[in-house]
């Protein structure tokens, strides 16, 4: 940790931030309070305790992917929490619930829905990084292996907010860049042999 981490998504009942420069595609978790409570979703590593800790009492690490660990274990096992791992019913305790994104031998998904506040936190279901989820000039994109077969359920929910695993969230029209990621994802397909191209330029 450098104390350097970089913050977005920040609300009143919570905040996200951001991996270091060195991961490929740089990731996102997010902390969400209710109730006095914290809990992490899909941590990566960060110089985040204490601003944990300022927003309640620490009580649990939510997984929503199982391709991939982040740093989920790690802050379970340092701040001794629970570890729950691909859930696919309610979290004791939390307000959440859970939304089956995919379930296949490789890539096990669920996306968390607080109706509460009418958040949707998504790992790699949904994101925001631009010409690799977001393509075209869109707000929220559809991961690139999913945009055959877009995650429609998520469609069915009514988000203020998205939050997502890749990039900063949406939290303005957010119900209308869910449902226009997922209506136009295998329109948008053919844009993935540009976007490469043009993040080169961007560089």
């Amino acid at each position: 940790m450098d104390g350097l981490t970089p913050f977005v998504d920040e609300t009143d009942w919570g905040f996200g931030w951001v991996s270091s420069e060195k991961a490929r595609i740089r990731m996102t978790g997010h902390a969400l309070a209710a109730d006095g409570q914290v809990w992490l979703v899909d941590p990566p590593e960060g110089d985040v305790e204490a601003r944990v800790r300022a927003l309640g009492e620490p009580a649990g690490v939510i997984q929503l992917l199982d391709r991939h660990n982040r740093a989920c274990a790690d802050f379970a096992e340092r701040l001794g929490l629970p570890h729950h791992r691909v859930p696919l019913e309610g979290i004791e305790g939390a307000p959440f619930e859970l939304v089956q994104v995919l379930r296949r031998r490789f890539w096990r998904e669920v996306a968390l829905w607080w109706p509460d506040r009418r958040v949707l936190v998504c790992a790699d279901a949904l994101g925001t990084v631009p010409h690799y989820f977001a393509l075209g000039g869109e707000r929220l994109g559809v991961h690139p292996l999913l945009r055959p077969t877009p995650p429609r359920r998520l469609g069915r929910l009514e988000p203020d907010h998205v939050l997502c695993g890749h990039g900063a969230g949406v939290h303005e029209d957010a119900t209308a860049a869910v449902r226009d990621a997922l209506a136009t994802a295998r329109r948008r397909l053919p844009r993935l042999l540009v976007e490469p191209l043009l993040a080169l330029r961007e560089r």
